[in-house]
């Protein structure tokens, strides 16, 4: 039976009912995408509806920093008050590890004291949304910024010091919801934001850059894309490859190294 054709949309259909008081549709959808999954196993041609789409959700457009944003983004937060206070560079630290790593917000929050080893410039990443940990290789560069941060914080704290590496102005963790209003604030300041907008860049639009831009470099370096794209996904904490495509929003720089190589390929076919 192939799945994808005669039985997908009877799942859907049933997974997307108004809901009563013995299952709601997510509980549907859910049962529906492991049956999917197990179909997949022998029927590749099988579609796993998505996880936590909503009827009628549309996704929302990723924006793709550029380097001029980032870097406005970055000095901006220096800027934050107290002028002598470490929230400054906690709020500096803490956006660009994640530019430049494409963490999740959550994973760069979660970060323990002991799970950064800038000697060895390896970044520990555990149990994340995925239950799995990760090794992330560190740039000497990122290692010498997270090493000022760790300085200046162990200065200014002293033995208040928490065990997360980040930490809020008087120690302890820090909070997702005052995460997300300094950075709206900084972005408003900068102008990624308008007056009144309620929508805009996110924090998580990092990532979708991080990937964006590692494989604009793979494909300018002459690399074989295919073949690393795994890599990639493993330094993003992905359980397959498939789940790394939804980083991959197209953009015009990408576009155009794809018809490059693609061109290329039509070019060397006899």
């Amino acid at each position: 039976m192939n799945f994808q054709t005669s039985g997908y949309t009877t799942a859907m259909e049933w997974a997307t009912l108004p809901p009563d008081r013995h299952a709601y549709w997510a509980l549907r959808l859910s049962d529906v995408r492991g049956f999917a999954r197990h179909v997949s196993n022998f029927d590749p041609t099988t579609e796993v509806p998505p996880a936590g789409v909503l009827p009628g959700w549309k996704r929302a457009k990723p924006h793709i920093y550029s380097d001029a944003q980032i870097d406005d983004l970055l000095a901006a937060a220096l800027a934050l008050p107290p002028e002598r206070g470490l929230r400054r560079w906690t709020y500096h630290t803490l956006f660009g590890l994640i530019a430049v790593t494409g963490m999740r917000l959550s994973e760069a929050m979660g970060i323990e004291r002991d799970d950064v080893d800038l000697d060895k410039g390896v970044l520990t990443v555990r149990l994340t949304k995925f239950g799995k940990s990760r090794l992330l290789p560190l740039h000497p560069t990122t290692s010498a910024a997270l090493r000022s941060y760790a300085n200046r914080r162990d200065a200014h704290l002293g033995p208040r010091c928490g065990s997360t590496f980040f930490v809020a102005e008087q120690g302890g963790r820090l909070l997702h919801q005052y995460v997300h209003r300094v950075f709206w604030r900084l972005s408003h300041e900068i102008g990624l934001r308008r007056p009144g907008d309620r929508t805009g860049p996110r924090v998580h639009d990092f990532r979708h850059r991080f990937a964006i831009r590692t494989l604009l470099d793979w494909h300018r370096e002459g690399k074989n894309v295919e073949q690393k794209l795994p890599a990639l996904s493993t330094y993003l904490g992905h359980t397959c490859v498939r789940d790394t495509y939804w980083y991959l929003s197209a953009c015009p720089e990408l576009m155009e190294e794809a018809a490059r190589c693609l061109d290329r390929r039509w070019e060397a076919t006899p």
